[in-house]
């Protein structure tokens, strides 16, 4: 079986999906990730011949609620069901509506034999997990006591709330202890998935330009969908970061308080993050935010990093504490520009991108994409098969200010040390950054104690000038185009 054509990219999200179909066993699928990043779009494309029943929760709905809205969605599906009076009830609906006849054809399927698997899709699966509800508990009973025992049920229940799909379903201790067959966590576009997506709305701009555009949005397939065939970047994001009417001028606001039950502390550790560049420890978070260094932030900054806004790495140098930073695209171009701007109808993102404060932050978030492209670059350097380990390295000592942010540590006794430069022209190494880098490589090869090979690399928008210090100094060198390729 094919997957839809209109599905961009997702190729290993779309193999398990597709497996669970051929399994001789029901599935019990748990699906997430960040909001607006394509989860019902996906499930609802790809299963679209064998969904038999879909219905979501509503955001801060009361049990009422979401009790009708399940009886709305069943109702349509099978003759003036009794609106349940609790889970229990509704799942047993559900039991009855699965069993009957009806069910084992969908109106359009291309596949009508008895042996086509039935999915059942909950979507926003957290929210209809209200206190005092019962509803997990209920759903647990009924997985267990009727899905879990046939052999021809696919559940996907899919939210976006991260932090909750791990510790309650996933990592579930009760009745969904182990239950859940597989797990997939859905994560913004990269470059490449971004550039079909534009290209197939008919905006048609230069790979230099979709870095900018990537700078702003990330990928997030839903703020992609925005931008407007005929635009250029800083037209589009004018209209939506920085007109009164902007999609994205509240959008911040809006994602954290629907992800997050505590969202002001998630929203202290992310503005803690934005602004230092390098990244913070977790005492240093707690000490830039405000915050007390407890249970409480280790849970925020769990919940924020499994729903896609910050990472944490280990340092090269073996230092036990990680270091934080801030790895969603939006949310540091929101922080940076859009907060506390103003309202103007054209021209804003023009006159900012040309001061030197931006071409300084453009530079931070071209280092931001490329170290999420770190798979891409092996490819293009010809590694992808060798083993290796990516981090960063900051120097301590005599020569202060040496630092590292991506070097690619290979079995195959080299070290890639990684220069990220964007501009709009080819880099050029003056006699000053050749002095630096020189320097650089020398602290790291001494502070390391390394006895591999190190190579210089760059990976830089349009490419290296070629002189005296590019000759003495780079080994390998990339181009933008390295990062937009299909691995």
């Amino acid at each position: 079986m094919h997957p839809p054509t209109d599905i961009i990219g997702r190729k290993e999200e779309r193999e398990m999906l597709l497996r669970a179909l051929r399994t001789p066993r029901s599935e019990l699928i748990a699906l997430f990730g960040r909001r607006r990043i394509g989860k019902t779009f996906l499930v609802r494309n790809l299963y679209r011949y064998h969904i038999r029943l879909e219905w979501s929760g509503m955001y801060k709905g009361t049990l009422k609620d979401q009790l009708r809205n399940f009886y709305m969605a069943l109702s349509a599906k099978r003759n003036k069901p009794p609106v349940p009076s609790d889970w229990m009830e509704a799942f047993a609906q559900l039991s009855e509506y699965l069993d009957s006849p009806a069910t084992s054809s969908a109106k359009g399927t291309r596949r009508k034999s008895k042996a086509a698997k039935k999915v059942v899709f909950i979507d926003e699966f957290p929210w209809l997990d209200s206190r005092r509800s019962r509803f997990l508990p209920a759903f647990s009973n009924w997985w267990n006591s009727y899905a879990s025992k046939r052999d021809d049920l696919v559940v996907v229940i899919c939210g976006s709330a991260a932090a909750y799909m791990i510790r309650k379903v996933i990592n579930d201790k009760g009745g969904l202890h182990n239950r859940v067959t597989q797990r997939i966590r859905l994560a913004p576009f990269n470059l490449r998935e971004t550039e079909l997506l534009l290209q197939r709305n008919k905006v048609r701009l230069t790979r230099y330009d979709i870095l900018q555009l990537y700078m702003a949005l990330g990928g997030v397939p839903h703020y992609l969908q925005l931008v407007e065939a005929g635009e250029s970047v800083a037209q589009a994001i004018d209209r939506l970061c920085f007109d009164r009417n902007g999609y994205l001028r509240g959008e911040f606001g809006n994602v954290f308080a629907s992800l997050f039950e505590h969202s002001a502390n998630h929203e202290s550790v992310v503005r803690a993050l934005s602004s230092v560049r390098r990244g913070l420890t977790r005492n240093a978070i707690a000490k830039h935010g405000k915050l007390a260094s407890g249970g409480r932030l280790t849970a925020t900054l769990t919940e924020l990093e499994q729903s896609g806004f910050i990472e944490h790495y280990t340092p090269y140098d073996g230092k036990k504490d990680p270091l934080y930073r801030v790895t969603d695209e939006y949310t540091q171009f929101y922080l940076r520009y859009i907060e506390g701007s103003k309202p103007a109808q054209r021209g804003v993102w023009s006159k900012l991108s040309t001061t030197p404060a931006h071409r300084a932050w453009a530079g931070f978030a071209f280092e931001t994409i490329c170290m999420k492209h770190v798979e891409e670059i092996k490819e293009a350097l010809r590694i992808g098969g060798i083993r290796s380990v990516e981090g960063s390295w900051i120097g301590k000592g005599d020569e202060s200010g040496a630092q590292v942010d991506l070097l690619i540590d290979r079995d195959d006794n080299v070290i890639n040390l990684c220069e990220m430069k964007f501009s709009a022209t080819p880099f050029r190494i003056d006699k000053k950054y050749a002095a630096g880098l020189a320097a650089k490589v020398r602290a790291f090869t001494s502070k390391t104690r390394t006895r591999k090979s190190v190579f210089v690399t760059f990976v830089t928008t349009y490419g290296v000038e070629g002189n005296a210090y590019s000759t003495q100094l780079v080994q390998n060198e990339l181009e933008m185009d390295a990062l937009f390729e299909d691995i």
